[in-house]
């Protein structure tokens, strides 16, 4: 069972635990993947309550945003999920399925079209409202040759949250 929350009802628990990993999930038709990220930011742009991440050109998850323009994340407060958190983070879609892998069970969300993880307790449905391509000329040298040696940078995805709930 699922209770609505404020957007910013747990963003202190849920900033917490991106440190450390959260679930990005998205699906483009029938293909659907998740991913571990670790940077991200929840805040209010254009009086719209937004969570912004950050994906590569180079992820298998960065074409299925670019056609879906949705995402939902799952945070995995009070769950010891670093195993599944550390596969997703680090293997692609390329080369295995990590729902059945990690034992994920995508569930229905409630506004979009993109589920979440129903083993995560805390989740954000969003539609991608802007985005915006890095641009190499204007970051910061010592974070370009800290991050992005290989040039490859990010997008960044604005994502109105359209839907927050914990799982009770």
């Amino acid at each position: 069972m699922y209770k609505d929350i404020k957007y910013n009802e747990y963003s202190k628990e849920m900033l917490k635990q991106l440190e450390k990993g959260v679930f990005l999930t998205v699906k483009d038709k029938d293909d659907l993947n998740t991913m571990t990220i670790a940077w991200g930011n929840i805040g209010i742009i254009w009086n719209k309550p937004i969570f912004t991440i950050a994906v590569r050109y180079s992820r298998y998850t960065y074409n299925l945003l670019e056609n879906a323009k949705e995402f939902t994340i799952s945070v995995p407060l009070n769950n010891d999920m670093k195993k599944e958190l550390s596969l997703c983070g680090t293997k692609s879609k390329r080369d295995i399925d990590k729902f059945k892998e990690c034992n994920l069970t995508p569930k229905k969300g409630k506004i979009v079209n993109t589920p979440i993880i129903d083993e995560c307790k805390l989740h954000y449905e969003c539609r991608v409202v802007y985005q915006q391509a890095m641009d190499p000329a204007l970051l910061n040298e010592e974070i370009k040759k800290l991050k992005y040696k290989n040039n490859d940078y990010h997008i960044l995805y604005y994502g109105e949250i359209v839907s927050s709930y914990i799982k009770k």
